[in-house]
């Protein structure tokens, strides 16, 4: 089926790639599990590399050929039935994504589906109002005046690379500004997550006027086709979300091309309570924030640090929390937590946690496989050396390392101590003295006391190996714009 057809879908499976316009069926398949029982969701298509290189040709050809970069209206128009499309079919959505994902059903109605549904209308909004173009004045040079400006326009083609914690707010994240700039697109959903990602193909072919090429939808397991994006000359930018090391290896290969990079990246975030912290209530806080997702997030703070006096008092009130937290099938409206995203994920983090026992951390509560599925116990890891590999490390699943501190000054150096710089959080009864020690923490957002930082209009992004640039905001935007200098004689 051709996007300008606009047939209804009946039924959002994620099961056809979209290519220059047309759902095509999968010349191979693989099996998408349900994380929460191991069984097999549907059969997501396995696009080969030629099939990647038809994308990124359609794409090329749509940059350069059509006018998408530059009618602004039609950008608008095409973006808000794109936000009316996810609004009406988001009750399907939800389904698939709690499947496909093991995503919880009550984080589908915030940053798993709802959330990122709102960064689409953001940039829709965005685009109506947002200058494209800056007056620099005149210049006297020579006898002569000269009129000076700035133009912003579309970077070119953008290949996305997501990955499978939250792919419906990562790809849309990296797809609403690039479309809002006026680019094409090529997006690689995760291999773990391929229908909720090839889902939004879908609607946009027959719910959006997204010109044929614009926007091309794959998902694969080979590891050809995500390297065939750094390195093909049709490509302009490359984003990706994922870890810090396919992260190197992305940028390494970009260089040949000297392609734009824009990358979120790993992080090992730590939240420091202050020695007159409300440590009941950061408690709590900290435990459900590790449980968020299975722990499944870039930005988690799986690094608590606490004062020395009060470390084991914090321990035993997080060890009461975890121990009742609600694991067990996304589906129920009850559950806070469901399963990692697959048995290679859930031995990994087994396998952080033993080594962590054994290098003198103490387990206090969890480090438990549970199946069927692929779920691990909330884990608790007490006297953590803050050199460790599990201090050190992304671990990516349920588990807190309780780090002990003397004062303010070895609480910023503990907190530094990273290659990683995505986020972090301070707690203390004195709010500026909370912002005046998160001031000298190197990450890109930090929450103060619980406050929250996320949402469309908000820059997000790390210091250090978490990345390189910002997603969403108008720095979001902008990731995705060229600036281009004007200077004409005044007659």
């Amino acid at each position: 089926m051709r996007a300008q057809d606009k047939a209804p879908v009946a039924e959002i499976a994620g099961h056809r790639l979209l290519i220059d316009g047309w759902l095509v069926e999968a010349q191979r398949t693989y099996d998408s599990l349900n994380p929460a029982t191991g069984e097999v969701v549907g059969a997501a298509p396995d696009a080969t590399v030629e099939q990647a290189e038809s994308a990124v040709a359609a794409a090329r050809r749509a940059f350069d050929t059509t006018s998408w970069a530059t009618d602004r209206e039609l950008r608008v128009r095409c973006l808000e039935q794109l936000y009316q499309a996810l609004t009406e079919h988001k009750e399907e959505l939800r389904e698939l994504t709690i499947a496909d994902v093991g995503a919880p059903r009550a984080l589908t109605y915030g940053a798993q589906l709802e959330e990122p549904i709102q960064v689409v209308r953001y940039y829709a909004d965005l685009l109506r109002r947002h200058p494209l173009t800056e007056d620099l004045g005149e210049l006297e040079m020579r006898g002569q005046r000269h009129r000076r400006w700035v133009e912003m326009e579309a970077a070119g083609v953008v290949a996305a690379i997501i990955a499978y914690n939250y792919p419906n707010q990562l790809a849309l994240a990296k797809l609403a500004p690039a479309l809002a700039a006026g680019c094409t697109v090529v997006l690689k959903g995760a291999p773990d997550t391929p229908l909720v990602t090839l889902a939004l193909g879908e609607l946009i072919a027959s719910h959006t006027d997204i010109p044929s090429g614009v926007v091309n939808i794959i998902t694969s397991s080979e590891v050809a086709v995500g390297e065939l994006f750094t390195t093909h000359p049709g490509v302009d930018v490359v984003t990706f979300t994922g870890s810090t090391a396919t992260g190197r290896k992305i940028m390494a290969a970009a260089s040949g091309t000297v392609k734009r990079v824009f990358l979120e990246l790993g992080g090992k975030s730590a939240m420091v309570l202050l020695d007159d912290a409300d440590f009941a209530a950061a408690s709590m806080v900290a435990s459900f924030i590790v449980c968020s997702h299975s722990g499944q997030g870039c930005a988690i703070t799986s690094r608590l640090l606490v004062p020395r006096t009060q470390h084991d008092a914090v321990v035993e009130q997080i060890a009461a929390h975890l121990d009742r937290m609600v694991v067990g099938d996304p589906a129920d409206p009850k559950t806070y937590m469901g399963p990692l995203i697959s048995a290679r994920q859930r031995d990994k983090v087994d396998g952080m946690v033993q080594r962590a026992v054994a290098a003198g951390a103490t387990l206090v509560t969890g480090g438990r496989k549970v199946d069927p599925g692929f779920f691990y116990t909330p884990t608790l890891l007490s006297n953590v050396d803050p050199a460790s590999e599990i201090a050190q490390d992304e671990v990516f699943g349920p588990v807190l390392s309780v780090i002990p501190y003397e004062d303010d000054d070895e609480a910023v150096r503990i907190a530094n101590n990273s290659i990683y710089g995505l986020s972090g959080a301070v707690y203390s009864a004195d709010e500026e003295r909370a912002i005046a020690v998160a001031r000298r923490i190197r990450t890109g957002t930090v929450s103060i006391n619980g406050g929250s930082y996320f949402a469309p209009d908000a820059p997000f992004g790390g210091y250090k190996q978490s990345g390189i640039g910002r997603e969403m905001g108008v720095p979001g935007l902008e990731e995705f714009m060229e600036r281009k200098t004007f200077g004409a004689v005044v007659k």
